[in-house]
């Protein structure tokens, strides 16, 4: 399974417009949608016509694991997921859990909250896209209360902070990383993505860059829930904010970078899309030097 193209962008504001004017049940059945729309278009008339909506009471992460054949360094690749896991160790409430997806079983820490999900499909070339319709599948056989799902890279750290605010401020649709760190490994740097502003050059907004971008709200109750995390998380992650809206399901920017994404260490999946040298250049041309900022960030993520 490849990644699913992105809907030209003309196109996504037609169907959004529709869906705000419309019956969503009866846009859903134009020709022309993707696969995610309708299912976006599915959850929003489900939600419409929900009575309220369940406090959310967890996190749940869905991360992806390349498989030990397509690495060169098995060993580094489960060093830095068990990095990103003990960035959800560290957080600051236990409200979370993360399930890993992968043909071999990696070394993890023991903690009920993290999970193993075996990939036994035979599968040529990237199968990330596969790993996560397989892992949203999984959400269905879970006893879960309603919370946030957010899909992880196995490479990238998350705030302590950042299920506490989640749960804490419970937003109607759920999160945006707007604001988020970029870490060049190779070179030691640390750049800041956000907003573009009128100075230039123009800043990218975190999820624009990164993957691990999106929390999305989530009621098991609700069973177009699923079938629509399924159908978004096959897309690129600039889908996702648009798929989020038109589900009915618009997203709250988190207030300060809760992500940090780490490049150019090797094992990447952009390296081996050959995705990564603009983002290395972002890097350098917003490079953080202030030392105050560069010292909080050693404080809410694992070093």
């Amino acid at each position: 399974m490849a990644q699913v193209p992105a809907t030209p962008k003309l196109q996504r504001v037609k169907t959004l417009m529709k869906a705000r004017l419309g019956n969503p049940e009866s846009v859903a059945t134009e020709d022309g949608l993707q696969a995610s729309e309708i299912a976006a278009l599915n959850l929003r008339a489900a939600l419409a016509d929900q009575n309220g909506q369940p406090v959310a009471e967890q996190v749940i992460f869905l991360i992806p694991l390349v498989s030990p054949k397509d690495v060169t360094d098995w060993d580094a690749v489960t060093g830095r997921l068990n990095r990103t896991l003990q960035s959800f160790l560290d957080q600051t409430i236990p409200n979370w859990r993360a399930v890993v997806c992968c043909q071999e079983r990696p070394p993890l820490p023991d903690d009920p909250r993290i999970s193993y999900l075996p990939f036994d499909e035979p599968f040529e070339g990237n199968d990330k896209w596969r790993k996560l319709h397989h892992l949203a599948d999984s959400l269905s056989a879970a006893n879960d209360p309603a919370g946030y799902v957010m899909s992880f890279d196995a490479d990238d750290l998350l705030h302590k902070g950042a299920v506490d605010h989640m749960l804490r401020t419970q937003a109607k649709g759920g999160y945006l990383v707007e604001k988020g760190y970029v870490r060049d490994v190779a070179a030691g740097d640390i750049a800041l993505a956000g907003r573009p502003t009128l100075a230039l050059p123009l800043r990218k907004p975190f999820w624009k860059l990164c993957g691990s971008c999106v929390a999305l709200r989530y009621d098991p109750e609700i069973k177009e829930s699923t079938p629509f995390i399924q159908a978004m998380t096959q897309h690129e992650h600039r889908m996702f904010p648009y798929l989020a809206k038109l589900a009915g399901l618009p997203l709250t920017a988190l207030p300060e970078p809760m992500v940090l994404y780490e490049l150019n260490h090797g094992e990447n999946f952009g390296e081996r899309r050959g995705r990564v040298s603009f983002k290395t250049r972002f890097v350098q041309r917003f490079k953080i030097s202030d030392q105050a900022t560069l010292d909080g960030i050693d404080q809410n993520f694992p070093s």
